[in-house]
């Protein structure tokens, strides 16, 4: 019996093979896409899975314009940010905050998914966030992902 198959591969820098993915985000439930693009950044969809590594993928998310939230979100979820001043707490609601920037309210949800260090900094750098249909990523030949199936 051979005993090196018994030996726990760990991936690292140079052994992790990272692809370009797209996710379309049309008509896709807010937490329910956040979550499954955090499982895509990560690499916990990989055999080769490494905890305190970079494994995972560059995620393109499109149609951000066309995202939903359940039951009053639209009205009662509070996006909350300090100035750095005394008094300087500012909130808005989900409807103001998606009329500001609408990819910012994909991007806290998935950035909240994701660790709090360093590793969880570089991971949010792989993800893109477009408004409609066309990305500037082509070159890299992303695979359309079905969220549905995932």
């Amino acid at each position: 019996m051979d005993t090196f198959s018994f030996k726990t591969i760990s991936a690292n820098k140079k052994t992790v093979k990272k692809n370009w993915v797209v996710v379309d985000a049309k008509n896709q439930t807010l937490g329910r896409l956040a979550s499954k693009v955090a499982v895509l950044l990560r690499g916990k969809h990989k055999p080769n899975y490494t905890p305190h590594v970079d494994c995972g993928d560059y995620v393109i998310v499109i149609n951000s314009r066309n995202i939903k939230l359940t039951g009053k979100k639209w009205e009662q979820k509070k996006y909350i940010r300090y100035t750095g001043y005394p008094g300087g707490q500012r909130s808005l609601n989900a409807n103001e905050q998606f009329e500001k920037n609408p990819d910012s309210i994909i991007e806290k949800a998935i950035k909240g998914m994701l660790p709090k260090n360093k590793l969880g900094a570089n991971l949010f750098r792989n993800l893109h966030v477009y408004q409609d249909n066309e990305h500037k990523h082509i070159a890299q030949n992303p695979k359309l992902i079905d969220l549905s199936k995932f």
